[in-house]
């Protein structure tokens, strides 16, 4: 027989490697992405801007539009920063909707200290509608998320409802998402690790798995929303953008790209992002402007 004290020292130490291994993912989720931007992208007017977010500064681009074109927030996903934006930047500056492009808390070159996963980032993302209201008086206001960036501005429309909302590769909470990235390393292992890591998430962060259900802030939004998703995307499926879908109670448009990943919908879907995405925000932020 194996004595009681090794059972329980190989026991204690097989807890210890799971709770470190779920330590380092929840600061992989959790640690910031700095990175040096550089200067914005040419050919349409776009400049750096600052907006100031509760004792930090989240950095931007933004470029004027025309009267009567509407105004867009551009949000990107986690890992990334506003870079990923430009080649969005430049399709609605293409007809003439002013467009303003952050990088996330912890992001780029923004302030903070850390990844919320949502929380701190849709507090960002209405003051950052806030400031796109403000500079462009006048102008009905969009918002386009990537992943965590979409989760952002699902949250914010609680309290500041954008007027047109395209939400890509969106989690519908925030177990799923951590269960379907636990799921394409630890396999079965998933819906054992998810809870403890979720778990361990909330001791080192004090975030709460109910602030993050992004599906539950669509529920409650009562704007135009396109929902567009990868049809080969492992960490959100297909059903779940679905899922989303279905709980928007208004005017809504379901997309799924085919074949397509958890990756840049602009780029899997070439002309076709530009023509629906644009169609979609051109009839709900457009508005005839009085001749002077």
């Amino acid at each position: 027989m194996i004595p009681l004290l090794v059972v329980l020292a190989i026991v204690v130490t097989f807890a210890v490697s799971v709770l470190t291994a779920c330590a380092v993912a929840v600061r992989s989720f959790t640690g910031a992405s700095r990175a040096a931007v550089g200067p914005p992208p040419a050919g349409f007017g776009a400049g750096p801007v600052s907006i100031a977010c509760r004792g930090y500064v989240l950095a931007g681009w933004f470029a004027p539009g025309s009267p009567g074109r509407g105004a867009v927030v551009l949000m990107h996903g986690l890992r990334s920063d506003r870079r990923a934006l430009a080649s969005r930047m430049a399709m609605l500056a293409r007809r003439g909707t002013a467009v303003l492009a952050v990088d996330l808390r912890a992001h780029g070159e923004s302030g903070g200290a850390s990844v919320t996963l949502g929380r701190r980032e849709a507090e960002d993302a209405a003051a950052v509608l806030a400031w796109l209201r403000a500079a462009a008086p006048g102008e009905r206001v969009g918002a386009i998320g990537i992943s965590l960036g979409g989760a952002a501005l699902a949250l914010a429309s609680r309290v500041a409802p954008p007027d047109a909302l395209v939400l890509e590769s969106v989690f519908p909470d925030i177990d799923a998402a951590i269960r379907n990235r636990v799921g394409l390393v630890a396999g079965a292992a998933a819906r054992w690790l998810t809870p403890l890591l979720t778990a361990v998430g909330v001791g080192m962060t004090g975030l709460r798995a109910a602030d993050l259900r992004p599906i539950e802030a669509v529920a409650r939004y009562p704007g135009p929303v396109l929902v567009i998703g990868g049809g080969s995307d492992p960490l959100t499926t297909p059903s779940e953008t679905r899922s989303l879908f279905d709980a928007a109670p208004g005017d809504k448009r379901l997309w799924i790209v085919e074949g397509a990943g958890h990756v840049d919908m602009a780029s899997a879907a070439g002309s076709d992002y530009e023509a629906r995405v644009t169609a979609f925000l051109g009839l709900h932020l457009d508005r005839t402007v009085p001749c002077a």
